[in-house]
């Protein structure tokens, strides 16, 4: 189904309001950035800004598709604009948001609290703007000092709840497929491992994102805590999917079969672990192999739910209903795709499961796994 009035009205009667656990807000004007020094180029001189990014190595290019939305602020008004109707469609009834950290820049122990802070007092819940139900943060096991950065970031979330950490692990062999984290394995290493018992010993979550060749690191880190609750993100992206990436990454038919066919194993294996969640998030994600080619990828709500179809469904007989929840993953995902087309495209498939399993991926696991006020 389009996501319309009448899909709107649907949803509305067996949920009341949805929870989106994975959205980022950013301003690289006004909070220390990766992309701070750029931006203020692209403020003043967005021409100059766009061939500064045509420029970027490939690895960037292809993460990002276009610099608008990294290089911009995002803030609760700029969500709210994107889950309102959009196109003629009526906007998506998102009552509440999980924010996941977004790439703070700061070289100071504790300098990672300062988002946590500056989320905590954006204005979430005015007016028509959804509530910020949880905060998840930046920390790294491996720094020796995370037991006070994880404190510093409870301390930092005086009004929304500091729920988990995040710590991106994604690392390519592929050299033009960009890496999040700068050693192999990091999940694994005996430092990581070492420091998580800060995270267990608070009772935080963890979101895992990893590339889809990197879940046996999340199966070890599950089974050495199975008291954390682990958050797997964005399907553990299988880079390529859908099209070509980096240098040599899902260029043929044959190559996009096999990574599907050991995504689909993985996927399972990180299943087994009873203390991982899987989130259905990044559904219009770049790094799939959207938006690369000259005709496009995805273009139509069928389209993505015809691509995204073996995924979602699969993720969702390997976890079963009450170990699934939605996220957008905005604005990533924006190049590709609208709010209103990634749930479309979700009720699409997951619709003829029934009402229960839509009221647990949309709103209910969020509440337990976020432990939001409900």
């Amino acid at each position: 189904m389009v996501f319309g009035e009448s899909s709107s009205d649907a949803l509305a009667d067996v949920i009341p309001s949805i929870i989106d656990t994975h959205i980022h807000q950013w301003d690289p004007l006004t909070t220390p950035r990766e992309s701070s020094s750029v931006a203020r180029v692209y403020r003043i001189l967005p021409a100059v800004g766009d061939r500064l990014f045509r420029l970027r190595n490939q690895a960037d290019r292809e993460f990002a598709l276009t610099p608008r939305n990294l290089l911009r602020a995002y803030r609760p008004r700029d969500y709210l604009a994107d889950v309102v109707a959009v196109e003629g469609a009526t906007g998506v009834p998102i009552g509440s948001a999980v924010h996941i950290e977004a790439g703070w820049h700061s070289s100071e122990e504790l300098g990672p609290a300062g988002e946590t802070h500056w989320i905590d007092e954006l204005p979430f819940g005015e007016g028509r703007s959804p509530s910020l139900g949880a905060i998840v943060g930046h920390a790294d096991p491996r720094d020796p000092h995370v037991a006070d950065l994880l404190d510093a970031h409870i301390r930092a979330a005086s009004r929304s709840p500091f729920r988990g950490i995040r710590s991106m692990a994604a690392r390519h062999p592929d050299p033009r497929v960009r890496d999040w984290t700068d050693e192999d394995h990091a999940l694994t290493s005996a430092s990581f491992l070492r420091g998580f018992a800060a995270v267990a010993e608070r009772g935080l979550s963890f979101e895992a994102w990893v590339y889809s060749h990197q879940m046996s690191d999340v199966v070890r880190l599950a089974r050495e805590y199975p008291e954390v609750t682990i958050v797997l993100d964005h399907y553990a992206t299988p880079v390529g999917v859908f099209g070509p990436m980096g240098s040599r990454t899902g260029h043929t038919a044959a190559d996009r079969a096999d990574i599907y066919a050991r995504w689909r194993d993985g996927i399972a294996e990180v299943a087994s672990c009873p203390n991982v969640v899987a989130k259905h998030s990044g559904l219009a994600f770049p790094f799939l192999g959207y938006g690369h080619q000259a005709s496009g990828n995805i273009g139509s709500q069928a389209t993505l739910t015809d691509m995204m179809a073996p995924l979602i469904d699969h993720t969702t007989d390997v976890f079963g209903p009450d170990r699934v929840m939605f996220g957008s993953n905005y604005p990533i995902d924006k190049p590709n795709a609208s709010v209103v087309m990634i749930v479309g495209t979700l009720l699409d498939v997951l619709t003829p499961r029934g009402p229960d399993l839509l009221r647990k991926v949309f709103r209910d696991n969020a509440i337990r796994v976020y432990r939001l006020d409900a």
